[in-house]
């Protein structure tokens, strides 16, 4: 083979090498980049969540008193939901070992107290490895939980007034050292989970301990 062939022959191999390795690195450079950027922009305020005394799932009375100077993480779900509430749990359960190393609270409201009483809620608990200490699953009677979901954290509802239900929601609400709801996440959405953990950890360098 001429040198001229043995060279060009060569240079194609370390092309095909060299190319996954390139895309590969370009990858992860956009995903910096784009957890950069999330990290950098403003965020908003929601207003506060009011004051709440409910029970979790170890029969303990458990509230805001508890979530005081910490920033925390809320859903709204029930046990025996067979639409999207396994799905937003597993992203709940999720986002514990991005923030393990920090103080962010995880809190699951039960929409449906009446069926989730603290035992029910322990075994659901259980089921998602939920850390003790670190994730609370809280049930009380259905009037005051209505009323924080719908006059508390602002999520939509069926009906009107004192008896509007709880529309089904897929959103996590992300609370900040105040007691403020700084922004709601599709945790159906893509990229949900990504800029909730950003955004989390903004709110950490923000308002440090």
């Amino acid at each position: 083979m001429p040198p001229s062939e043995s060279r060009a022959s060569l240079a194609w191999k370390i092309t095909l090498v060299l190319i996954p390795v390139v895309t590969l690195a370009f990858l992860i450079w956009l995903r910096h980049a784009e957890v950069e950027a999330l990290r950098q922009r403003n965020i908003a305020s929601y207003g506060p969540v009011p004051d709440f005394q409910l029970t979790n799932q170890d029969g303990q009375p458990f509230g805001s008193s508890q979530l005081h100077g910490k920033v925390w993480i809320a859903d709204f779900i029930f046990t025996t939901c067979r639409g999207p509430c396994p799905l937003i749990s597993a992203r709940m359960s999720g986002l514990q070992a991005p923030l393990a190393k920090t103080d962010v609270h995880l809190v699951s409201f039960t929409v449906d107290p009446t069926t989730d009483t603290p035992a029910v809620l322990r075994n659901y608990a259980d089921g998602l490895n939920a850390e003790p200490g670190r994730w609370d699953f809280l049930t009380g009677t259905q009037s005051n939980i209505y009323k924080l979901c719908r006059d508390g954290f602002k999520l939509a509802v069926s009906g009107s007034g004192e008896t509007g239900a709880p529309v089904h929601s897929t959103r996590m609400i992300l609370v900040d050292r105040r007691g403020q709801i700084r922004g709601y996440y599709d945790a159906t959405e893509p990229d949900g989970m990504t800029k909730l953990i950003a955004d989390a950890n903004h709110l950490l360098r923000e308002q440090p301990r």
